[in-house]
């Protein structure tokens, strides 16, 4: 039981310290995140240009949707995004860094999740504003406020897509044990990303059967699937199926991020200071 305690109070500890480190750029989080809604500005231009000079909804989207779509994935993108995190850890695996918890009972997996919970607990208190600015002047773009279970399936979706995010990146930069570079690696799965995530358009606007295979995989989990749920597009049975495989490839994906950590702690040699 003691030992239960310590190891929960030194988690706690890191914890508190990676949230005081966070709070150092809070103005750069404010600020950055209001630049980052500026180009959803372009695509009110574009997708009102687009739907003057068509009838009708387009895949069962109307003009308003598309905005709040857009806006709703940036939300999600939000949660799940990881900027630097594979490049960080095949970095540290590189110059020798890692060495630092090959020697202390801290467990590297372990500590890099709560400093990405610690960023975006602060990015998120000091965003509030400027994401509520933006949805206020945007909010004659969105459908009626859904019922609860869909808010709370939205919520679960945001979080898993954190846990998504978290131990995809966290994998593909382990493979920093193995090779020397993954900049060409990181290159492609940014790619396939911005595509199959629905950052760029929604998912569910490609044609069958190229649509239900694209929403088999873990990718939509990251901006696609959140954003469908709360405009309603994803409810009932393919809501509870969503969520049950967002929670599978969360399982998939923490297992290979344990399995490439200690298959290349087992490899890893470090020499000198």
């Amino acid at each position: 039981m003691e030992a239960i305690q310590a190891r929960a109070m030194t988690w706690w500890t890191i914890l508190r310290i990676c949230l005081e480190e966070r709070l150092v750029y809070r103005g750069d989080f404010a600020l950055g995140t209001l630049m980052r809604f500026l180009p959803i500005v372009t695509q009110i231009f574009l997708w009102s240009s687009i739907f003057t000079a068509v009838s009708g909804n387009i895949a069962g989207y109307t003009f308003n949707d598309f905005i709040a779509y857009y806006l709703l994935s940036m939300v999600a993108r939000a949660f799940s995004s990881m900027p630097g995190l594979s490049s960080g850890i095949a970095r540290d695996i590189r110059d020798g860094t890692v060495k630092k918890f090959l020697i202390q009972p801290i467990d590297m997996v372990g500590f890099l999740f709560l400093m990405r919970v610690a960023h975006k607990l602060v990015y998120y208190g000091v965003a509030l504003a400027p994401f509520a600015l933006v949805f206020y002047l945007c909010r004659g773009f969105f459908p009626p406020v859904p019922d609860a279970v869909t808010i709370c399936a939205f919520v679960l979706s945001l979080l898993m897509a954190f846990m998504l995010g978290f131990f995809l990146e966290a994998a593909i930069g382990l493979y920093g044990f193995w090779f020397l570079e993954i900049n060409s690696l990181m290159w492609i799965y940014m790619l396939f990303n911005f595509f199959f995530s629905g950052h760029m358009f929604p998912l569910d606007m490609l044609p069958p059967p190229m649509s239900y295979i694209v929403q088999l995989q873990p990718l939509q989990y990251l901006a696609y699937f959140p954003a469908a749920v709360w405009l309603g597009k994803i409810q009932g049975p393919d809501l509870v199926r969503g969520l049950w495989l967002e929670l599978f490839w969360v399982i998939v994906f923490f297992l290979l991020c344990r399995f490439a950590y200690a298959r290349g702690v087992r490899r890893y040699s470090g020499f000198g200071g």
